[in-house]
């Protein structure tokens, strides 16, 4: 794929920005069970695997961002415990900068169960979050915000998120949402964002519509120059100005769908900095998506570069 202008607007690499990428939202611990079958309600089940590794939505992007080698600065805030500090530590170890990386006395950082189905590589998340540890507005610094040229939001913490996001667009940077829920704010923080990547849920939710193509239609009304769907194996949607946009998924063995989506939008951003159109975003970032899949765990499957190009190289379309 060949860098070309597109009009997104984002800030050319030699620009004064201290980053390429700055993410606020979410931040957890995982804990991977690999179960042969989804347990029944009163019953047991022996675990086939299991592992620990970071997780959320924003800090996985950013460590996806980090090893292909962007610059990369994460907002959010943990608890002030074992795994917070495990947090801190693998994001570091990854390259992201944690100077903004607050921390709650007394909070417990977020952590979640995954069950992971051996047969189709399926998940369920089981998660706790202590409110002690959601991003307030007075713990968001404009110069922290605007110190990257894309700003990746996702749909939780919405005070701080929109605020961020209004900083951003002020200062002409774009900015990127993840979002798979419907909470209080949702519908102001969409008015503040660029470029919107739901999963394939959040749509309808939102708008009442089941047709795919009209709920993002109507959700591109509210503001956003670029909406989006991802549809698992199905691939992505999006719609930008020149009209609708779908490029289909790859096959591959799912070991583990976890961390599918945070993939997707790191390879969206990735694009995006790159200069590439809609559908070349959209098929770089279903690549790295699939890809990840073949692996347990969200981080542990991240793919290099050159594993997502060579899958390109076979793109269905």
């Amino acid at each position: 794929m060949q860098a070309r202008q597109n009009g997104v607007g984002v800030a050319q690499s030699g620009s004064s920005k201290s980053y390429d990428v700055v993410g606020l939202g979410l931040n957890a611990v995982d804990y991977l069970c690999v179960v042969p079958h989804f347990p029944r309600f009163d019953s047991k089940v022996k675990m086939a695997t299991f592992r620990r590794e970071g997780g959320g939505q924003i800090a996985t992007a950013l460590v996806a961002l980090s090893r292909w080698g962007l610059t990369t600065s994460y907002l959010g805030k943990v608890g002030d415990d074992e795994l917070g500090r495990y947090t801190r530590q693998e994001l570091e170890r990854e390259g992201v900068d944690t100077t903004h990386l607050r921390v709650a006395p007394g909070g417990t950082s977020q952590f979640a169960f995954i069950l992971v189905d051996r047969q189709t590589g399926e998940r369920t998340v089981v998660w706790h979050r202590d409110e002690q540890v959601n991003l307030t507005l007075q713990e968001v610094s404009r110069p922290a915000v605007t110190a990257g040229r894309v700003l990746h939001l996702d749909g939780h913490e919405t005070e701080a998120a929109i605020q961020a996001a209004r900083w951003a667009r002020e200062e002409g940077i774009p900015v990127v949402l993840d979002i798979d829920d419907v909470r209080p704010g949702t519908a102001a923080l969409i008015q503040e964002v660029d470029f919107l990547i739901a999963d394939q849920d959040f749509p309808r939710r939102f708008t009442g519509y089941a047709d795919r193509e009209a709920a993002l239609r109507e959700i591109a009304s509210q503001g956003p120059r670029e909406v989006g769907m991802t549809l698992g194996a199905e691939g992505a949607m999006a719609l930008s100005g020149e009209g609708i946009v779908y490029r289909p998924g790859f096959r591959v063995k799912a070991v583990d769908t976890t961390g599918a989506g945070d993939l997707f939008h790191a390879g969206f951003i990735y694009g995006l900095l790159q200069g590439w159109g809609l559908a070349e975003r959209l098929a770089f970032a279903n690549a790295a998506a699939a890809l990840k899949c073949r692996q347990l765990g969200g981080r542990s499957g991240i793919p290099t570069l050159e594993e997502a190009y060579r899958l390109l190289e076979g793109s269905p379309g």
